[in-house]
């Protein structure tokens, strides 16, 4: 019995500790009076809205926009 629980034990260990981490952080769909829900970062960035936390999402941050570059001009 003893040993099923270390094997049990060590499996668990091993599944916990490897893997890739989850990409997705979990937020919450914030939710004001006469506007839709949005899915935002966490509650405090909610209260900080004005609005109220309701449900959980999947936040997923928006990408950065590439910066555009000047042309440079050759002197005359």
């Amino acid at each position: 019995m003893r040993k099923i629980l270390i094997l049990a034990g060590l499996l668990a260990g091993v599944v916990m500790l490897s893997g890739t981490p989850a990409r997705a952080w979990v937020g919450c769909v914030c939710a004001k009076i006469g506007a839709p829900g949005v899915c935002m970062k966490g509650p405090m960035e909610c209260a900080g809205t004005s609005g109220a936390c309701l449900l959980p999402c999947d936040y997923q941050e928006p990408k950065k926009k590439a910066k555009m570059h000047k042309k440079k001009s050759k002197p005359a």
